[in-house]
């Protein structure tokens, strides 16, 4: 059986694909530092749902073993912690680790710049000197259509120049793409960076544009429009992210020529903010009170991905429309909020 490392299994992402893995039978150690970036009891009742106690998983570097699934067991740990990293992956010898631990948000690196160097570059270059010294084959980490910038060329190709971050968050993710490349060439293992897209989906983020317009709806309260509602996003279903993964980390068939692979990872359909919002009121049976704001630092108007390659290379298909993707969301919103 494969045991597989995932970092930042409390969260959203994490937790959906740590879940997928155990379910398709793979043995999955998660770490996560549970930090205070939005409402930590969303992540302790995440970990509530792969069967880990909060009161145990409280406890830094003590390990928690599932109720629920024998093979997942989760420690409570800072990735940028050098003493105890490197003792997890010598007592766990992982033949793989998806890297999805990160400090998020672009709005917020323009208050707490420390975190993102603490946890997206010192954090990062900590796990691949883990990945080298402990003969890890593949690491698969996320980095963010965040890169992008400004580009105006649309779709966003790999290909595209990203030499031009205009957020912090940003540098930190294309800092992390030339930071495997370098341990790919220097110590011949594989790395397979993926820039998502707007990802949405229950238990997700609460910091996201999904849950604040929901959140603020059902409350009454007005919703935040940016640069007027003149924005595209590609908004990501969680099911087709983590469909996307699992066949990155258990290939059908695969395609790739190189140790260093970088992908983006979408639905390639763009939808336009206003008509996202439009969606979300219709599944909630209420309109939205917009207030309107210009754009703010850091953001983009508009977002595309291009997947061809992880099509061509992993047989990606992201097939699951907005209206069903929120029509999930909500469900889900509305049952664990009561």
């Amino acid at each position: 059986m494969k045991k597989i490392l995932v970092t930042g299994a409390a969260g959203f992402i994490g937790y959906h694909l740590a879940k997928k893995l155990l379910d398709l039978g793979y043995e999955v150690v998660g770490i996560d530092n549970i930090n205070n970036y939005y409402d930590i009891d969303l992540k302790y009742n995440r970990l509530n749902e792969l069967g880990i106690n909060r009161e145990d998983a409280e406890n830094f570097h003590q390990t928690v073993y599932s109720s629920k699934d024998q093979n997942f067991l989760f420690i409570r740990v800072n990735l940028e912690d050098r003493d105890v990293l490197p003792k997890i992956f010598a007592e766990h010898k992982f033949e793989q680790v998806c890297n999805l631990a990160a400090q998020a948000g672009v709005r917020y690196s323009l208050e707490n710049p420390e975190a993102y160097i603490d946890s997206n570059v010192v954090g990062f270059l900590n796990l691949l000197e883990c990945c080298r010294n402990y003969k890890v084959k593949h690491l698969i980490y996320a980095s963010s259509s965040s890169v992008y910038g400004q580009n105006e060329k649309v779709p966003f190709s790999v290909e595209d120049n990203v030499d031009h971050p205009i957020s912090l968050y940003a540098a930190t993710k294309k800092s992390n793409e030339l930071m495997a490349h370098t341990y790919s060439h220097l110590y011949d293992f594989k790395t397979t960076g993926l820039r998502f897209f707007t990802v949405y989906g229950p238990w997700g983020r609460p910091d996201m544009a999904m849950f604040l317009f929901t959140d603020a709806i059902i409350k009454g309260r007005p919703i935040k429009v940016f640069n007027n509602g003149e924005l595209e996003r590609d908004f990501t279903y969680i099911d087709d992210i983590v469909q996307g993964m699992v066949k990155i980390v258990n290939p059908v068939k695969e395609n790739r020529s190189s140790n260093y692979s970088l992908y983006n990872i979408g639905n390639s359909k763009p939808v336009k903010l206003m008509d996202f919002i439009k969606e979300i009121e219709k599944q909630l049976g209420v309109e939205a009170k917009k207030e309107m704001y210009p754009m703010q630092p850091g953001d983009v108007s508009r977002t595309w991905a291009d997947v061809d390659s992880l099509k061509e290379d992993f047989d990606y298909n992201p097939n699951t429309p907005v209206s069903k993707g929120v029509k999930n969301f909500i469900s889900w919103f509305k049952n664990y909020y009561n």
